[in-house]
């Protein structure tokens, strides 16, 4: 039996959360839509059938639909039916204090209070929004979450093969040519003797053992090695307890061809047995080509 195109529909109150709980799915693997009209949706699950390269959907269908948002209902009892699907509704609230408060730090007007006050619109909302809020299979209260505790109690719930999501690249560069925009953290190792100026080791990288055991030969490089090695492995977990996704490690030489090569590759291989790591080395080849177009 083929298994079913899982569809969450996420609602609820502006201001609730929306946003941290549609950029979680997605992390998840789930292809998502964002104000999506009722009367459309049978239709676009139709098509995401049809071409069967996408098995986890989300939409999010809120007042932005205005008169449309009505048939939202029906759509829920019709979604309900169709056996080749598994949808949930999750509705997302929060009180009417927090409520005010987020919209007062945004400085953003409510929806169906464009010129009035905030509380008025948040009114209307709810009433407007209670038949939904009993039909929802999934409710959370965002007020007393931190946007971390949020992103994990989406996580609890729609991650279903409970996977790794933690991701680190590290990444070896060069200097001359800018740092990485991507990178969390970046380390200097530019204070390390330069092997470009060994003319055997000139030509080759980090890749090669005798440049790597030049580079670990110099005074302080294990000493430094073993610091920076201990200081990753003490922030890894920091950074996934805080629900990061993807972690750039950038480690910089000169030319992005041996000191940074070097302690890239052994960081990688240090801690790839806890974590799932890549290794990309963004400049080894720039000299080279460089010297092909001379």
């Amino acid at each position: 039996m083929d298994k079913k195109l899982e569809v969450v529909l996420v609602t609820g109150m502006s201001g609730a959360g929306k946003t941290v709980a549609i950029q979680s799915l997605e992390d998840l693997g789930y292809f998502v839509v964002d104000n999506m009209l009722p009367n459309l949706v049978v239709r676009f699950l139709d098509i995401i059938k049809e071409a069967g390269e996408v098995n986890k959907v989300v939409m999010v269908i809120d007042l932005r639909s205005k008169g449309f948002y009505p048939l939202l209902m029906p759509v829920i009892d019709d979604l309900r039916k169709q056996a080749d699907l598994h949808m949930q509704l999750l509705f997302l609230d929060s009180t009417d204090e927090e409520i005010v408060s987020r919209y007062k730090e945004t400085r953003r007007s409510h929806p169906l209070a464009p010129q009035g006050r905030v509380l008025v619109g948040i009114e209307t909302e709810r009433a407007l929004l209670a038949e939904t809020r009993l039909a929802a299979d999934v409710t959370i209260d965002t007020s007393n979450l931190t946007p971390r505790e949020f992103r994990h109690r989406i996580m609890d719930h729609f991650n279903e093969d409970q996977a790794v999501t933690f991701h680190v690249e590290v990444m070896s560069f060069g200097f001359k040519y800018g740092l990485p925009l991507d990178a969390d953290i970046v380390m200097d190792v530019r204070f390390l003797p330069n092997p470009y100026y060994v003319k055997e080791l000139r030509d080759l990288t980090g890749l090669d053992q005798s440049v790597s055991d030049y580079v670990f030969s110099q005074p302080n490089a294990d000493k430094f090695y073993d610091q920076f090695l201990n200081l990753i492995q003490t922030t890894l977990p920091g950074y996934e307890k805080e629900g990061k996704q993807n972690l750039t490690i950038a480690i910089g030489c000169t030319g992005g061809q041996h000191r940074s090569v070097a302690i890239a590759s052994k960081l990688t291989n240090d801690i790839k047995q806890k974590y799932q790591v890549n290794l990309s080395n963004r400049d080894i080849e720039k000299r080279k080509e460089s010297s092909n177009r001379s």
